[in-house]
């Protein structure tokens, strides 16, 4: 059989009813997350502010990990990525939606609601924070508003979109132009794009998450948050890959072969984001500094405990066991199990980075963290439906696609 002959036509590809079935979810969970996030911001508004950074770090996560895949597809090649090329794009380009959010939780209140720093009374009477704070107010630190905060926070809105926005366009060019060389230039920009990827989210991360506890460091932190964005990623791609499998449009398209090279992925990414946050630990556990411990020590006391048991199986012991077997990885019915238990424990692991940070008795607010997010979810669900079906489901004329969708022995 030549490629010639199985090179499908745009219009074979269409989104299929699937897509559809994704908006309309997304509209119903946003009708109710946004029920509950109104209740919460009248009734536990600290609780409003912890829940919307939880969803916004969620699902900016997403959004970015699909970015670094598909940065890392243009660089390696593979069957793997041309297939889910489209997803990827379409996952990207909505990053603008939990920004939206996270401008406007921190706008609405959010910043003095979550973090000590942003309160100049506490700065003062703080050593620790005094020498911090002209990394959120420079260049006028005595000021009461946090401008170097918002500038990185513009700055890494334009760079992340800007590479999203980039890579898509050339893409879609790529396929109205079948100019070749457009490959080379996604590959050009996905090199120093991943290095501007993970160096700016280095510093995101302490902006939102570690600078919950200004005394707290850790030098890891970011790669730690890279390595969970990837393995949300790749989750959320298998997820929808199946999902769109079921359809007639793409019935055949994604084969076990396709769902063996991101079952590894994911299992490879399982295994690195424990390998960081293992690291983590055990160099705080070895240093034993009061301005280290304090991280742990709030998380592995009282029900967090639970929490940290609940992380360690279900982000770990219970995916890499399961994803051991090549037959599970084949079986994109099984592995779709593991991709969304493992977005679920995401959600749980990230109410564990935020919730024990503020040390006053813990209310049963905890639904917030369902709402909140779920709000978030279905705008980031209903936007995603509307740009994976402005194109078609696959890059029909990348020279590798005859290839990557051909089915064979050999495959």
């Amino acid at each position: 059989m030549t490629t010639d002959s199985i090179r499908p036509s745009s219009s074979s590809f269409e989104a299929p009813a699937a897509v559809g079935f994704l908006r309309t979810l997304g509209l119903v969970l946003g009708a109710v997350g946004l029920l509950g996030s109104i209740a919460g911001f009248f009734l536990a508004r600290d609780y409003f502010f912890r829940a919307g950074l939880v969803g916004c770090v969620f699902w900016v996560g997403i959004s970015l990990g699909c970015l670094a895949i598909s940065m890392l597809g243009h660089l390696s090649g593979g069957d793997w990525q041309v297939v889910i090329r489209r997803v990827l794009e379409a996952s990207a380009r909505v990053l603008p939606v939990p920004l939206i959010f996270l401008f406007v939780l921190f706008l609405a209140g959010g910043l003095p609601a979550l973090y000590e720093w942003a309160h100049p009374d506490k700065v003062q009477a703080d050593h620790v924070l005094q020498l911090k704070a002209p990394y959120f107010y420079w260049p006028h630190s005595s000021t009461q508003f946090p401008w170097f905060f918002y500038v990185r926070l513009v700055l890494y809105a334009v760079i992340w979109i800007g590479l999203a926005y980039w890579l898509s366009h050339l893409s879609r060019r790529q396929d109205q132009t079948q100019d070749l060389s457009l490959i080379s230039r996604m590959k050009m920009i996905s090199a120093p794009g991943l290095i501007l990827y993970v160096l700016s989210l280095t510093f995101a991360s302490v902006d939102w998450l570690m600078s919950l506890q200004p005394h707290w460091f850790s030098t890891i932190f970011g790669f730690y948050l890279v390595a969970s964005q990837a393995l949300a990623g790749f989750a959320f791609l298998i997820v929808i890959a199946v999902l769109l499998s079921r359809s007639g449009t793409m019935d055949g398209i994604y084969q076990p072969r396709h769902f063996h090279d991101w079952g590894k992925l994911l299992f490879a990414f399982v295994m690195i984001w424990m390998y960081f946050s293992y690291s983590q630990w055990l160099i705080t556990w070895a240093g034993n500094l009061p301005e280290e411990i304090s991280f742990f020590l709030a998380r592995l006391r009282g029900g967090f405990g639970l929490v940290t048991l609940l992380i360690v199986l279900f982000h770990f012991v219970v995916p890499f066991s399961l994803l051991l077997s090549r037959d599970l990885k084949r079986n994109g019915r099984n592995l779709v199990l593991v991709a969304g238990g493992l977005l679920l424990m995401r959600c749980v692991e990230l109410f564990w980075q935020v919730e024990p940070a503020f040390h006053e008795n813990h209310a049963a607010n905890y639904w917030l963290y369902v709402a909140v997010p779920l709000l978030i979810g279905g705008v980031w669900l209903f936007f995603f439906s509307r740009a994976l079906s402005s194109r078609p489901l696959l890059p029909i004329h990348d020279p590798y696609l005859p290839e990557a969708i051909a089915h064979g022995p050999h495959h």
